[in-house]
């Protein structure tokens, strides 16, 4: 875990940003009271299977569709999945642990900078497992060495100390989906209601367009989708 310190962003994007979309508007200021603890890595297939050998995660075992489990980032799992890893980790540790927040995830990713990557304005494979397809529209650098996901940590950190945040595997936060942030909360909660069947993903995936893995960049998916797309990371508020 890595503690990510109090502090202010604007969430959402600049109408100036390429690739940019409805859903991240309004840009808006979100204050992050409080420092919170984020994983440093998406949960991997080796933590999942701790907690599914402990009886845990509703005795599920997702598939890693021969790409590998040890340290890959844990795939074919949906939010209620993520929920069931949370519940079992708090049980097991004693301490409450959770799904970020969506505003939490993009402080998080951001990591003080508002380039629509942490590391500037430009994708680059030096930085993020992204899609491969993107080679010579001037969109991105570097050559995509992996064809799937990668192994937690083969990128570099931002700067709160964070791995993977942009590429690799989408990321499940708690946040009910909602089209844009009108009404959105502004002190970094989750922004959830009773019922909801669709949730919210960050971060893009390992075959994501550069314009998919952006901070700002926001997808929904039903709350019970298995995907090979998709991890999570874990949370936890601090006193």
């Amino acid at each position: 875990m890595v503690v990510v310190p109090a502090g202010e962003f604007m969430m959402g994007s600049p109408l100036t940003e390429p690739d940019r979309g409805t859903f991240e508007d309004p840009q808006h200021r979100v204050v992050i009271q409080h420092p919170f603890a984020i994983s440093k890595f998406d949960v991997t297939f080796e933590q999942w299977d701790a907690c599914l050998a402990d009886g845990g995660c509703g005795g599920y075992r997702p598939d890693d569709e021969g790409w590998g489990r040890g340290s890959q980032p844990v795939i074919n799992v949906s939010w209620y999945d993520a929920e069931a890893y949370v519940d079992w980790l708090s049980r097991k540790t004693g301490k409450a642990y959770r799904l970020p927040s969506e505003a939490e995830w993009e402080y998080a990713a951001r990591a003080g900078t508002q380039t629509a990557y942490w590391w500037g304005d430009v994708a680059s494979h030096d930085f993020a497992n992204y899609g491969a397809d993107d080679c010579c529209r001037g969109l991105a650098l570097g050559v995509d060495r992996w064809e799937a996901s990668s192994p937690v940590g083969s990128f570099s950190s931002n700067a709160f100390g964070l791995s993977d945040m942009n590429g690799n595997v989408m990321q499940y936060v708690e946040d009910c989906w909602h089209p844009n942030y009108d009404r959105a909360p502004s002190d970094g909660s989750a922004w959830d209601e009773e019922h909801c069947g669709m949730r919210t993903l960050r971060g893009g995936a390992w075959n994501s367009v550069p314009g998919f893995i952006r901070s700002a960049d926001r997808l929904w998916v039903l709350a019970n989708a298995r995907y090979d797309l998709m991890g999570f990371r874990v949370a936890r508020s601090l006193p």
